[in-house]
């Protein structure tokens, strides 16, 4: 881990720690699984990854004026008038190897705004109201922490439903590998019951 009393330091290892967390959640799985809608809403791993990467562009890279190199291969923000849910799914023509590719570069763009910016740099959110569409690099930084994380914690939890694979990561998986989980799962629903 980077030096984490260098603020800038601290929040780019953050950020990277989430972006981590939610790629591996992705890894080993069929492009079907990937795709397929495990929530009401129609959440799907795949489509975890194009909403961030997407949202990190839009904080990291087009608040700073910054635009992408191919910009078609983004959501364009016009597209959200007609399908609100545009960056939350692969199209057909979208492959999941394309929508990682795109991440990792996505992801050394956004690097390259963080290390050419102070925190205390100012930009504007193109999609927020103007009165509070100024921010400085630190808060977009803890927004994209928040973001990233929070969506990362959402695969964390379709990837257990697909196929039982749980933990921080396969080397430090950060949970018991001594729990009767059946029994454990058991002991929660027989609390709950009572309820």
């Amino acid at each position: 881990m980077d030096d984490l009393t260098d603020p800038k330091a601290a929040l780019r290892s953050y950020l990277q720690r989430a972006h981590d967390g939610l790629v591996m959640n992705l890894e080993g799985l069929p492009e079907r699984e990937l795709r397929l809608p495990r929530t009401p809403t129609g959440t799907n791993l795949l489509g975890i990854v194009k909403h961030v990467l997407n949202c990190e562009y839009g904080y990291l890279g087009l608040t700073f004026g910054r635009p992408f190199p191919t910009p078609h291969e983004l959501v364009p923000l016009d597209l959200f008038d007609t399908d609100p849910q545009a960056d939350w799914y692969a199209t057909s023509d979208e492959t999941a190897e394309g929508i990682l590719d795109l991440y990792r570069r996505v992801r050394a763009f956004t690097d390259e705004t963080i290390d050419a910016l102070p925190l205390d740099a100012r930009g504007r959110v193109p999609w927020w109201p103007a009165e509070r569409a100024e921010v400085t690099l630190a808060h977009v930084l803890i927004r994209v922490i928040d973001d990233t994380s929070r969506h990362a914690g959402q695969a964390d939890i379709i990837r257990e439903h697909i196929d039982g694979a749980v933990g921080l990561n396969p080397e430090a998986p950060n949970i018991p590998d001594d729990v009767d989980w059946p029994a454990y799962v058991a002991k929660l629903t027989a609390i709950a019951d009572r309820f």
